[in-house]
């Protein structure tokens, strides 16, 4: 039997700005939920330029933890938290989300977003996670103790003077951002 060799796929863009955001797909929580909180951050390249026609999607645990498995992400409701986002950057490359910072989802694991990037010339989506500033000292993940500090500072946001959760995707070049690879 032949083996067959991989083939590139199709570029994954540029048609996010139509086919993909939906009202509200930004909002995993209402603004005035008592623990709401901005994640938010730009999408660049290796130099440094915005890409503005990237989609973030943002994938996480609730406040305690839990990983929800509730339908009615493409539709939401106004109160189930689902723990799915979707928002397209805008011109400058910005993106941002409400929600609440999540929970540890295994006791003496620090929590974090799971961020998935889909952008012109790429040939497949890209998955990144965002730990809270916190996480970086607690220690006790098997992601950021595979990597080097200078590494690891890519994938811990920071609070900005607002009190928001700044993180910043670079997907290449000088402090690129670190993507995690789930195989083939």
């Amino acid at each position: 039997m032949a083996k067959l060799v991989a083939t590139p796929g199709q570029t994954v863009g540029p048609f996010f700005g139509y086919a993909l955001p939906y009202a509200g797909g930004e909002d995993l929580v209402d603004r005035t939920h008592p623990h709401a909180v901005r994640l938010h951050g730009r999408v660049t390249d290796g130099a440094g330029a915005a890409i503005p026609d990237a989609l973030v999607e943002l994938w996480q645990a609730d406040e305690q933890g839990n990983i929800p498995h509730e339908p009615g992400s493409l539709r939401r409701d106004g109160y189930t938290f689902t723990g799915f986002g979707r928002a397209a950057v805008d011109d400058t490359g910005h993106y941002q989300f409400t929600t609440v910072e999540p929970g540890a989802t295994d006791a003496g694991r620090p929590p974090f977003f799971m961020i998935t990037v889909f952008a012109r010339g790429l040939l497949d989506k890209l998955h990144t996670r965002a730990y809270l500033p916190e996480a970086a000292a607690q220690g006790g993940d098997a992601v950021l103790s595979a990597l080097a500090p200078d590494r690891v500072r890519t994938l811990i946001a920071t609070r900005d003077g607002e009190g928001s959760l700044l993180f910043d995707i670079r997907l290449q070049g000088d402090q690129e951002t670190v993507f995690l690879d789930f195989g083939a």
